[in-house]
Parts: C-alpha cells; structure tokens; sequence
C-alpha cells in the first residue's frame, strides 16, 4: 500500500510539474494578450493582389511540384529568381543533387553583406500531386512579397531570402533537405546568422469555433477556439519568438501569437526552421499551424480559393515591419559634450 501511495505521489507530482511547464511557456515566455493597436492601416490591395496572384500561379500552373517533377520545380525556381531579381535583390542559386538529380535552393540577397545576417526562407516544393496553395504556395508569395517591399528600403546588413526545394517527404528531416543544405554551408562558411525565419504556411484562417486544433488539449485553455491568428513558434529559452509577436502585433491589424515550446513538442519542429536549430543556429517557424487548422493539408483540397489573402498581407506587413527595426540603419550617435 505504502508503494502503491508513493507512486501515485510521483505520478501527480509529474503531472504537476508538466502542468507547470506548459503554463509558464504558453503564459509567462508567450504573453498571448490581442493587442488593440492605435492605428490600424489596411493592407494595400495591390498587396493583396500580388499575393494571389502568385499563389495562383504556383498552385495553378506549376504543378504538380513533387521531389519527383523536377520540370516543375525548375519553372518554380525560375520563377522566384526571376521575381526578386526584379525587386532589386541580388540573386543567386544553390545548386544540390540528391539520388543523381539536381535540385535548387534560390538566394535573394537584400541590403550590404555585413553580419549578422537575418535569413527568412520558405519551401516551394509540394507533397504529392496537389495544388499547395496553402503548403506552401503561400509562404513563396510571402517571400516575394517581401522582397517587393525590401527593394525599396534602406537596410544596414543582409537580409537574405530563401526559397528551398526538398522540405517535403521522402526528404523531410533528412541532410538531403534543401535548408539542410543550406545550413550547413552558412556554418561551415562561418557565417554569423542572428536568426532565421521559416514561412510555413500562412494563408488559411477560420473564424469558426473550434476551428483551431492543438498537439496538447491543455493549450485550449491559453489559444483560442478559432483559427483566426498567426502562430510564431520557437523553442524554450528564446526571446525571438516573442520579439517577432510584438513587431508584428504592433506593425498590423492581426491577431499573432507565439509559443515557446519543447522540440519533441508534435509540429513544433515540422519545417525548414529544424535545419538551422541542428546547424547551431536560431530560428522560428511563422505559420497559420497547418495541420491543426487547414483540414486540406496535403490534399487536392489545398487550393487558392481558400486562401485568406487580406489577412495575408497582414502577416508579410508584420514582418517587415520586424525587419526594418532589427536591419534599418541606426542613426549615428552625437558625441557627448565632454569628448
């Protein structure tokens, strides 16, 4: 009897704890409060536009876009090159073979090559045939949303742009990965990285009750029913999560929430962003959850017209928002009186 109390004391006093965890990183590290912002200006509708407009094409005209149709995923890549040419980034490519085929990382670089470097990057390769619109036709129209508006700021150090082949199965989690790749030539290149941003999908929201899903029925009580917001997901003992929810909270008219989280966490680690963790870099992913919302995910399903575009546009205004704060120039500092 004395056994069998003691081991009912240490199972309580292990939920007790894991209670405790989750609530200091879903309260304390991710202070979820929706914010009520003074000004509130509507994305342009020429955003929006853009944003659809590459959706559709991607998920329309170039597919299907599996690891296995390689034509494809060479117009997609030509594509992207093309467009952030065309907003002014120098472009490159990383060019990789995997099982005798070669595949293409493409790299638009923004602002001097002075470190650290912030890299923000999103996969454009598909999961099986179907569209992926959401997966992640919407993270690429984020990208070259993105650099649209980089091209006509002034930066004070790189910001690099990086759309990847290979983030889906069979090569998902494996050194075949394109941000694998990519990576590990930044570390081996000794390349200081102060953080990297992962674009996984960010274009579907629902404002139906219980529309919003999550790996643990405890996060109900701290997130809401709805899948009306955008998630930023880190990994315990980080403040760029948060950091990233408030420049965007502060920048737009979006509900944004971050979580800092253990990795064996299901889903917290399921996209480019783990590359760079294993790399010795930081990162985190920006995404509508996937899964836990989009009940199309990696379906035929997964398609343009589903897409939430204006709150879309939202999300890239955040970001860039937090990126012209973290890479702006610094105004220079008056010498004090006295030197």
């Amino acid at each position: 009897m004395v056994a069998l109390i003691t081991k009912s004391l240490m199972v309580i006093t292990l939920l007790g704890v894991v209670a405790t965890l989750l609530i200091w990183l879903v309260v304390v590290r991710s202070s979820n409060r929706t914010l009520r912002l003074a000004t509130d200006p509507a994305p342009s509708l020429t955003r929006e536009a853009n944003l659809q407009g590459h959706v559709r094409l991607l998920s329309e005209e170039l597919i299907p876009r599996s690891w296995r149709h390689l034509t494809n995923l060479n117009r997609a890549a030509d594509y992207i090159a093309a467009e952030q040419k065309n907003n002014g980034a120098s472009v490159g490519e990383q060019v990789f073979n995997v099982e005798g085929r070669p595949y293409r990382n493409i790299l638009a670089a923004y602002g001097p090559d002075h470190e650290p470097w912030i890299v923000v990057g999103a996969h454009y390769d598909v999961a099986g045939d179907g569209p992926g619109a959401d997966d992640n036709a919407s993270a690429v129209a984020g990208l070259l949303e993105l650099g649209r508006l980089l091209g006509s700021s002034e930066l004070s150090r790189r910001v690099l742009l990086a759309a990847y082949s290979l983030e889906e199965p069979p090569f998902f989690a494996t050194r075949h990965m394109g941000s694998a790749i990519h990576a590990q030539s930044l570390k081996k290149a000794g390349r200081r990285i102060e953080l990297m941003i992962c674009l996984e999908m960010i274009g579907y929201f629902s404002d139906q009750p219980g529309s919003q899903l999550f790996p643990l029925p405890l996060l109900r009580i701290f997130y809401p029913s709805r899948g009306n917001f955008i998630m930023v997901v880190d990994r315990l003992r980080s403040d760029h999560g948060p950091r990233l929810r408030d420049a965007m909270r502060s920048a737009a008219p979006l509900v944004v929430h971050s979580i800092n989280a253990p990795t064996f966490l299901w889903g917290i680690g399921l996209s480019d962003h783990r590359s760079f963790w294993q790399a010795g870099y930081d990162a985190v992913m920006l995404t509508d959850t996937a899964f836990y919302r989009n009940r199309a995910y990696h379906t035929a399903g997964d398609t343009a017209d589903r897409l939430d575009y204006t709150r879309m546009a939202r999300v890239i205004d955040g970001l860039y928002q937090y990126l012209l704060i973290q890479a702006a120039p610094r105004p220079p500092v008056s010498p004090r009186a006295d030197q």
